[in-house]
């Protein structure tokens, strides 16, 4: 032979078929991974949609009332409420004011923000110092974990809620802790309706 040929070797029947499937299997990899990415964006979208939906149904101005636990053992006082909430696609806020006996007039405030199904913010009651809250929605309702700025009824932690209810309802309840039996107390809950 001269020293310029090159030897050619037939490919085995299984050499060519590989050959032939590699190229095939990385385009359905490629078109696999196009349609991952197109899934998951489409379903961050729909997400965020639902948020901002779930948000702007509780924005408004809300009216009606419930009880406050005032101390463990203690008796459940009735309260009257008002509240105007306003909401975008990423947060909400709430700004309130219940009254008892006629006489003892106590305001609230949460600032809250979303991202995704989970929100973070911050609540002020009675103390006037603002509490910490951390929480997610599920269905029609967000439960935040609740670090009060100051030990309420022993400790600082508890659990709020707040649930749609209907159309047209809106209720915000807390739970805590009594110290003494470990048992979960209702402490707040309020039915209010749009006006």
């Amino acid at each position: 032979m001269s020293g310029g040929a090159q030897i050619l070797v037939p490919r085995t029947s299984g050499e060519t078929k590989q050959a032939s499937v590699l190229p095939r299997t990385r385009c359905i990899m490629k078109y696999v991974s196009i349609l991952s990415m197109i899934f998951a964006g489409a379903v961050a979208s729909s997400a965020a949609a639902s948020e901002e939906s779930f948000l702007k149904s509780i924005e408004g101005q809300w009216t009606g009332g419930g009880s406050v636990l005032t101390k463990i053992g203690g008796s459940n006082v009735r309260v009257s409420c008002k509240m105007k909430s306003d909401a975008d696609a990423t947060r909400f806020s709430m700004d309130g004011t219940c009254r008892a006996l006629a006489l003892v007039s106590r305001s609230f405030t949460a600032k809250v923000a979303s991202s995704g199904i989970s929100f973070s913010g911050t609540y002020v009651g009675v103390s006037g110092k603002p509490s910490r809250l951390s929480g997610a929605r599920r269905g029609n309702t967000i439960s935040f974990d609740v670090t009060w700025a100051n030990a309420v009824y022993g400790d600082r932690k508890a659990t709020m809620t707040i649930q749609k209810v209907g159309s047209n309802g809106l209720r915000i309840r807390t739970i805590d802790r009594d110290p003494s039996s470990g048992k979960s107390i209702l402490t707040t809950q309020l039915d209010l309706r749009r006006s």
